[in-house]
């Protein structure tokens, strides 16, 4: 028995010192790991300093390309904003140019043509939109000589003229001097004597008459032509230093509302651009917008393949050392199994002739063993 008994115990000393050989491995190993992390730890502070400055740097950078290309847009939407109202928006004509009589006539005309060679201030190629109102206005400057006030009273005489030659409407309005006594020219020139001396001041009248108010239709206008006409019964006609034609139009309170309006449209016009280019460019431009994601991504997958792989030899070792050690504890169960079984077989024939009840002991306590020895195989299994 004391045979049997020292085989059943030693191979359970054998497999706590193998248990303890690992553990004592495994602390020699977690030593040394912990002591290169301790001396790594500078190295790994200041490769952390890097890569953090490297991220400050992108992220800089990013930003910057992220401003440019927002702004770029901003631009790009505001032009096309400003040229979206301006298709709809219209400017009133404003239209001041000088008229030359020919005294060669017996009424001395002068016309305006609307179009390219009209010239003057303001010049209006393709004559008044339709549906403007416009009004035509003259003024003349004429010297206060006797002869223009002893004309008194003479007749300017305007017309407007379609693009198939035909008059569209006429106009006619009386013209005079205003009337100054003889006493009050004379104190005005006392007055006035050093400035009209000087030149900055003359002896002159500026009139200014209201000729035509139309709307423009259908019928286009090409030509605005006047004319002077004497009093009846005179044939004397009026000293003129300067005559200017006015042209001013009135928009329709739909489109004079936008020209009130115009630099909110403007405003609100190129916002909504704006926006509508953002979803565009987040749509189907993301990677203009955000050029470094898709390389960042790239990076990291690249960096978490290069960690695999370098924990790889590891896991494989680590894997290969346990297999080993359950290798090891199985050769020693069936090893312990097997002296188990010719150990019995030994005490077999010592106990022939013995009574059955002896036999159903034997191998009541042959089962105990076996199931104890299940037993200490499955808590060495589960101490590893």
């Amino acid at each position: 028995m004391s045979f049997t008994t020292a085989l059943s115990l030693f191979p359970p000393s054998f497999s706590l010192f193998s248990v303890a050989s690992e553990s004592y491995h495994r602390a020699e190993e977690a030593k040394a790991s912990a002591k290169a992390a301790v001396q790594n730890v500078p190295s790994n502070i200041g490769h952390g300093t890097t890569v953090l400055l490297k991220k400050i740097f992108w992220g800089f950078l990013g930003a910057m390309h992220v401003y440019m290309v927002l702004v770029a847009v901003m631009v790009l939407a505001a032009l096309v904003g400003i040229g979206l109202v301006q298709l709809w928006l219209e400017e009133p004509v404003h239209v001041r140019k000088t008229l030359y009589f020919d005294y060669t006539l017996v009424n001395p005309t002068a016309e305006f043509c609307f179009g390219p060679s009209s010239g003057g201030q303001g010049k209006a190629p393709m004559g008044v939109p339709v549906g403007h109102t416009f009004h035509v206005s003259l003024v003349l400057l004429m010297p206060e000589s006797d002869f223009n006030r002893h004309i008194g009273v003479f007749q300017l005489n305007a017309e407007l003229v379609s693009s198939n030659g035909k008059v569209i409407v006429r106009s006619s309005h009386p013209c005079i001097l205003r009337f100054r006594s003889l006493p009050i020219r004379l104190g005005r020139t006392f007055v006035l004597g050093a400035p009209l001396l000087l030149g900055l001041t003359s002896e002159t009248q500026k009139i200014s008459v209201n000729m035509l108010n139309i709307k423009e239709g259908n019928l286009r206008t090409k030509a605005i032509r006047v004319s002077l006409i004497p009093r009846a019964g005179t044939s004397s006609l009026p000293q003129l230093y300067e005559a200017e034609i006015l042209i001013k139009s009135e928009l329709p309170w739909t489109k004079r509302l936008v020209h009130n309006w115009r630099w909110t449209l403007y405003v609100w016009t190129s916002l909504y651009v704006y926006i509508i280019f953002l979803i565009i460019l987040m749509s189907c431009f993301r990677s203009v917008l955000f050029p470094m994601t898709a390389t960042n991504f790239d990076g990291e997958v690249r960096d978490a393949a290069v960690v695999d792989e370098s924990r790889g030899p590891q896991i494989g070792a680590r894997e290969e050392r346990n297999e080993g050690v359950s290798e090891l504890i199985r050769k020693w169960q069936q090893s312990r199994i097997k002296r188990k079984a010719i150990v019995l077989q030994k005490a077999v024939p010592e106990t022939v002739g013995s009574s059955a009840s002896t036999m159903s002991v034997t191998r009541e306590e042959t089962s105990a063993v076996i199931e104890e020895e299940i037993g200490d195989s499955e808590s060495v299994c589960s101490g590893n």
